[in-house]
């Protein structure tokens, strides 16, 4: 008997117990989502299926029972494997949030975690960091009138978080260090990077980027691009989707969302969200908005 396929379909949720993090439960099969980052730690599980991705220059399966973790900043797309698609859980953990477990797991502060580019083939990661997401996605809700369900055992699921991103980063955790990318010029790029973010209404030229920097135009868009990943445009796009989350969240009309992060209409915004999280601003807000 043949496999059903999956369908296109998301459910995007916040926990209290993971503070600034967002949660997916989802399936897809015909959507592919095209190249993007996250400023979080992407922490997926696949449950069933398999995901095709292209991530620090390669291509990579990601198949059922296997931890596929996306670096903050990194840029990857997301694909089917195989005919039937893929199914999967994903956390998206706060920079501070891993990197203040990875001290307390030391006993001292240190660097940023950072995970390699191979999907981790872990079962025993897999089942723990299954767990700790159907428990926290069974405490997700306020209709009760609180931040948890009558039913949910809050001291389960944030032992089961603890227990699933600590095991993560004893087993599999590298330091992160630059010597990834030797020619990059780190002062420059960052320079870059705070002129993209400081006012993302304002239009803004490769040549006005490049001068603020002492490059060409030429060199700018490269050096970027080696760092990045991503051409300044395509960058500043992907800023724009993060910072559309927050009043998204607060119940601001999406239209006019989109107007404040320089979109040049709602139509182009709706464009480009879905192909990053995979639903329209609308059902994302639907799922996220005030109260959840």
């Amino acid at each position: 008997m043949d496999e059903p396929l999956f369908r296109d379909c998301a459910h995007y949720w916040r926990s209290p117990l993971v503070p600034g993090g967002d949660m997916v439960t989802a399936e897809y099969r015909e959507h592919e989502f095209a190249p993007h980052w996250h400023e979080a730690y992407a922490v997926p599980v696949i449950e069933a299926g398999a995901e095709m991705f292209a991530y620090q220059g390669g291509h990579h399966v990601a198949e059922a029972g296997t931890v596929p973790v996306i670096n903050p900043g990194e840029v990857h797309t997301g694909s089917r494997a195989m005919e039937v698609g893929w199914r999967y859980r994903v956390f998206y953990i706060p920079v501070d949030f891993m990197a203040e477990l990875t001290g307390d797991i030391a006993a001292a502060p240190q660097p940023m975690p950072w995970f390699p580019a191979d999907v981790i083939r872990d079962p025993d990661l897999a089942a723990r960091v299954a767990r700790a997401h159907r428990l926290l996605e069974g405490l997700n809700g306020s209709a009760h009138g609180g931040p948890f369900p009558l039913h949910g055992d809050p001291l389960a699921a944030e032992t089961a978080l603890i227990d699933a991103m600590s095991t993560l980063i004893v087993r599999h955790a590298l330091r992160h260090t630059d010597a990834r990318q030797p020619n990059i010029d780190p002062p420059r790029v960052a320079l870059m990077k705070e002129r993209l973010a400081a006012d993302l209404t304002e239009p803004l030229s490769l040549s006005e980027l490049a001068a603020d920097v002492g490059l060409s135009a030429f060199h700018a868009a490269r050096l970027f691009t080696q760092a990045t990943r991503m051409p300044p445009h395509a960058w500043r796009n992907q800023l724009r989707l993060q910072r559309a989350l927050a009043p998204l969240r607060e119940g601001v009309a999406v239209a006019d969302v989109a107007a404040a992060c320089g979109f040049t209409d709602q139509s182009h915004f709706t464009r480009h969200f879905r192909r990053m999280f995979g639903v329209p601003p609308g059902r994302w807000q639907a799922g996220n908005g005030p109260g959840r």
